[in-house]
This record gives C-alpha cells, sequence and structure tokens, in this order.
C-alpha cells in the first residue's frame, strides 16, 4: 500500500503542470536585456537593433589594465549581421567608412596620396582595402593579408519552387564542401541579394535578411529508419535536402498533375510575399534573386568559461574581421602611417569554398589589378623600369583562412607533432606538396613577428596518408608571385552549420595581424635571400 501511495504520489507530481522558473540570465548576453527580448534572441525572432548577444565584453582578467583590448565582441556582432558574403562585404564596408577610408570604384580613375585610406568592392562580396604609407616610394612593397567571405551552404535553385506530398518545398543547391548532416533540424531562414524594377524602368540591387525561422529540413523519425544509428546517417542531397517551407495552398493544383503551379512559378508566391514585405516593395517589382539558407541561431559565447565562440561562418569571418580590424587599427591616425615605407592591405574574396574561379574570387586578378592601380596613381613621374615588378618582389601576403584544431575525440586524424589546440594562438600551415603557400623564409619572418611581441604560435602538417585542403595562399602566390604564409584561427567542426573556436585566439591573431602592418617592413630589411 505504502508504495501504491508512493507511485500515485510521483504520478501526480510528474504529470501535474510546474510553475515557471525563475528567469536565468544567459551570461553571453547583456543584463540590460529584459527576458522576453533575451527569449525572442534565441528563439531567433530577432529585434530590428543589432543582434545584442554579443555586446557583453569578454570577461577582463584580475588585472585588467594590463590586459590588451579584446575584438571579441566585436567579431561577435560582425558575425552576427554578415549571415551571406554580401552582408559580410557590407559590414566591412560601413566600418571603413566609419573608420575614415574613402570609397573607390573599379570603373573610376583613382587619385591617391601617401597617407591616404582607401577601399573598393567588387559584386558585393569581394572588398579590397588599403592604406598609403606617408615614406611609400614607387617599388616599395605591399603587406597583405587575405582571407574569403564565403561558407558553405545552401542556396537558392534559379527555380526553387516544389510541391511535395501536400508541402510547399524550396529547391536548393549544395554549395562547397558542407557537413551537410548538421543542417537537419535547424531552425533556417533566407538572406542574400535581389534585383528589384523601379517604377520608372530602373533595376535596384538590395540586401535582404529574413531573421525569423522560415524554413527546415526534418529528418525521418527514427521509428521509420532503425538501421539510422548502425548504418550511418546518408542522406540523399537531392531529395532529402530539401526544406519545408508550408504546407500547400487549398487552391494549389494536384502535384502529381504535370501542369501543376509548381512547373509554372519559378519561386513560391508566399516566399515572394515574405520578402516583398521584409523589403518593402510589391512582388512583382522582384526580378532576381541570389539567397543563401542561413541558420537563425545568433553567434555566442559559450563553454564552462564562456571561453569559446559558437557560431556559423567562422570559416572564414573570423579571418576576415581580425584583418579587418588590424588595418583600420594600424591606420587610424596619421603618425601611424607617417613611418611607413610600403602600403597596408587587406583582400577578402569570394568564392574559396569552390575554387576561387570567378570574377569575385581569388583566381581573378583582382589584387593584381588593385597593386597596378595604385602604383599607377603613385607614381606622378618617372621611377625606373619595373616599377611593379619591383614591388611585387618585395611584398608579403598572409593567406588567413581557419585551422584544423586537435579533436579530443579524434586525436588519432592529426599528424603526432603537430597537434594544433585552441587557445594556443595562430596556427602556421605546412605542406611540401605546395596545397599551402608557406615557405621557410616566409614562416620565419611570420614567427619573427610573435616572437618580438611573446605571441604564441602553432604549426600543422597533415598526415601523410590523409588528403590536404588547401587555400587562396597558392593561388595568389602564384598568381601573383608573392612570398606567402599560409596560417589560420584553430577551429573545431569545420564546415559544419555551427562551428567553434576559442575567443584567445581570436585576440591574439588580431594582435599578431596588428604586429605585422606595424613592423614587418622593419623586420624584412633584416632578411635577403636572392642576394
Amino acid at each position: 500500500m505504502a508504495l501504491l501511495r508512493l507511485h500515485l504520489h510521483l504520478h501526480l507530481h510528474l504529470h501535474l503542470p510546474r510553475p515557471p522558473l525563475p528567469a536565468r540570465r544567459n551570461p553571453a548576453l547583456p543584463s540590460a536585456l529584459s527576458s522576453s527580448t533575451t527569449s525572442c534572441l534565441w528563439r531567433g525572432h530577432l529585434p530590428a537593433s543589432r543582434l545584442l548577444c554579443s555586446s557583453r565584453p569578454a570577461s577582463p582578467p584580475d588585472d585588467a589594465s594590463a590586459a590588451p583590448p579584446s575584438i571579441v565582441a566585436g567579431l561577435l556582432d560582425y558575425l552576427n549581421e554578415s549571415w551571406t558574403q554580401f552582408h559580410a562585404t557590407t559590414e566591412a564596408k560601413r566600418q571603413l567608412l566609419d573608420a575614415g577610408f574613402k570609397l573607390l570604384s573599379e570603373s573610376d580613375d583613382w587619385d591617391l596620396q601617401p597617407g591616404g585610406r582607401y577601399f573598393f568592392t567588387r559584386n558585393m562580396s569581394c572588398l579590397v582595402a588599403f592604406a598609403i604609407g606617408e615614406k611609400y616610394r614607387v617599388g616599395n612593397g605591399f603587406n597583405i593579408i587575405a582571407a574569403h567571405t564565403d561558407s558553405p551552404c545552401l542556396k537558392l535553385k534559379p527555380r526553387s519552387a516544389t510541391i511535395k506530398s501536400g508541402h510547399q518545398m524550396v529547391n536548393v543547391q549544395t554549395y562547397g564542401s558542407g557537413l551537410w548532416h548538421t543542417w537537419f533540424d535547424r531552425d533556417l531562414t533566407l538572406a542574400g541579394r535581389v534585383i528589384l524594377k523601379a517604377t520608372d524602368g530602373s533595376f535596384k540591387h538590395k540586401l535582404v535578411k529574413l531573421t525569423r525561422p522560415l524554413i527546415r529540413v526534418p529528418t525521418l523519425a527514427i521509428h521509420l529508419n532503425r538501421t539510422v544509428n548502425t548504418d550511418g546517417f546518408k542522406p540523399n542531397l537531392e531529395t532529402h535536402l530539401v526544406p519545408l517551407l508550408a504546407t500547400k495552398h487549398e487552391d494549389t493544383t494536384n502535384s502529381d498533375d504535370k501542369s501543376s503551379s509548381s512547373t509554372k512559378v519559378t519561386h513560391h508566391p508566399l516566399l515572394l510575399q515574405i520578402l516583398s514585405e521584409e523589403i518593402g516593395c510589391d512582388s512583382d517589382e522582384i526580378i532576381g534573386m541570389e539567397l543563401n539558407v542561413c541558420d537563425t541561431q545568433p553567434s555566442c559565447l559559450g563553454g564552462g568559461n564562456n571561453e569559446f565562440i559558437y557560431s556559423g561562418r567562422l570559416d572564414n569571418l573570423a579571418s576576415c574581421y581580425c584583418a579587418l580590424r588590424s588595418l583600420m587599427d594600424s591606420s587610424k591616425m596619421a603618425e601611424q602611417l607617417s613611418n611607413e615605407k610600403a602600403i597596408r592591405m587587406v583582400a577578402m574574396f569570394d568564392n574559396e569554398e569552390v575554387g576561387s574561379d570567378s570574377m569575385q574570387g581569388a583566381g581573378a586578378p583582382t589584387m593584381f589589378q588593385a597593386m597596378r592601380r595604385i602604383i599607377d596613381s603613385l607614381m606622378h613621374q618617372s621611377m625606373g623600369e619595373g616599377a611593379l615588378e619591383r614591388a611585387i618582389h618585395s611584398s608579403f601576403l598572409v593567406s588567413a583562412d581557419m585551422a584544423h584544431a586537435l579533436h579530443p575525440n579524434y586525436a588519432e586524424k592529426h599528424e603526432e607533432c603537430h597537434r594544433p589546440e585552441l587557445q594556443k594562438g595562430l596556427v602556421i600551415k605546412h605542406n611540401a606538396n605546395q596545397r599551402y603557400a608557406t615557405s621557410a623564409v616566409t614562416a620565419f619572418l611570420f614567427k619573427e613577428i610573435a616572437r618580438i611581441h611573446n605571441l604564441p604560435v602553432q604549426e600543422f602538417v597533415v598526415r601523410n596518408d590523409m588528403g590536404c585542403g588547401s587555400t587562396i595562399g597558392p593561388i595568389l602566390a602564384s598568381g601573383v608571385g608573392i612570398r606567402t604564409v599560409d596560417c589560420g584561427i584553430p577551429q573545431l567542426s569545420m564546415h559544419s552549420v555551427r562551428e567553434m573556436c576559442g575567443k584567445e585566439d581570436v585576440d591574439t591573431t588580431y594582435r599578431h595581424f596588428k604586429a605585422f602592418f606595424e613592423m614587418f617592413s622593419d623586420i624584412d630589411r633584416k632578411l635577403n635571400v636572392d642576394f
């Protein structure tokens, strides 16, 4: 009887409605946020203002006065703004303008001056920014950091509307080499750019970001796929990786009818309606679009000590932001360029994840053309033959792309003597077969900067029994003929919809890049290889 009473007590206790738990403030969110705003953020219903999950600065050490400033909060804001390569470039453009850089057009003449700071964009997914030293002389070199704005994702097909078993689905294509299983059961949405036709007959290019959860790729229940945990999750990327938008409207024709609306309509009217409401236009004004599927979960700090950054697109927006900030912060005051004899440059390219062969990718001559035009603009009088060639010979490129950190559950996947770890500093990448462009000379010069500033550096070599990835480093090194070192911030879950890295590595990378701009010219003069 006592056991029966205990059973009834437990049954009632477990099944009666529980009082609401007291609100707990997320440590990665600022205390000023109300509980409703916090809940709104984490459900993906994001406020119209800048995303706030990153506005709480990193916890300072005990001796905060001796600590260098952290850029982690700024990186989180940049990630939350930059859902696509277009938004990443636009946000970089905004920050450069706020920092006093002058916007150039590739279609106009350039009138450049020593001490000036400039930038231009291409396709609104590629950006080149540079600051000219006050003591620059034609023939001196360029000190460059290059990264890429794109990340593996799903993209809408040109004809995205399809209906499957009474559901409005959105046709997508895979971009890059993503871990596609991580995109299932995520609260997804769309962002990118659209082309609008105005009433006067002109056309407008406009960015759009739908911040609420809009689409989802549901997995099949285990009851209908009993062997998934033993045989592995092996979705067909054409038939199973199709996001669900809505149930079919009652007035929609049968999906089995070959003349159904799904074959006549390029995009679902519902999707066009949602886009037009977000943009503030009529649906028929939208005449073109290039949209990425995006995860709605904000970038944030995490881990037991709030030491990690959880985010999509860390590869490679973390490198982009570190490069961008280091350029702006190393040239924001006139005196910072007063003794500089070189040109400091940042190049952010698109399409690295698919080979860089595009007008906005590193395979295009964008950087080379920029270097030539800069020299032409500054060469007011004859400076002797081969000014561009002499400048390239004196130049140095840091190819910045995320690196593979040691995975504690898969340590055997790393070469025994080259195992980069989170929170242990920037990683220099080596490959004898030139999948990375690092040489003994370029590695030494880059490590010398770290040594002078007491910054940690790690090194990575892939195992001989595994294939090696690559970066834009070899593409630019061979295409331009510039000395190059490949490096990256160590991270886990690379190419997942949700990646992670250490926040200390972000600050270390920023300081390393900033020191590169500030002192490389002096270090480089001390080493002569071809004499």
